[in-house]
């Protein structure tokens, strides 16, 4: 059995032709119609778990949504 980390076959995905990662996205989205509220849920949670950890370890920083909201309408013009 082949067994591939996530960070491999994003990689992988990546270097398929813009189309055929559109079309991939697609199916991907799709196939997440169907799940459950509490695996919804879930995944939420492990999102959440994820990003504080980056937070903890100083992969990533936080502001506040005014500020996050406010550069983005400035971007937008």
């Amino acid at each position: 059995m082949l067994t591939v980390t996530i960070d491999e076959l994003k990689a992988e995905a990546l270097r398929l032709a813009p189309e055929s990662r559109a079309d991939l996205a697609r199916e991907l989205l799709a196939s997440l119609d169907s799940l459950s509220d509490s695996e919804i849920e879930r995944l939420w949670l492990d999102e959440a778990d994820r990003r504080l950890a980056q937070l903890d370890r100083g992969a990533a920083s936080a502001d506040p949504s005014d500020v996050v909201l406010a550069r983005v309408r400035a971007r937008r013009g």
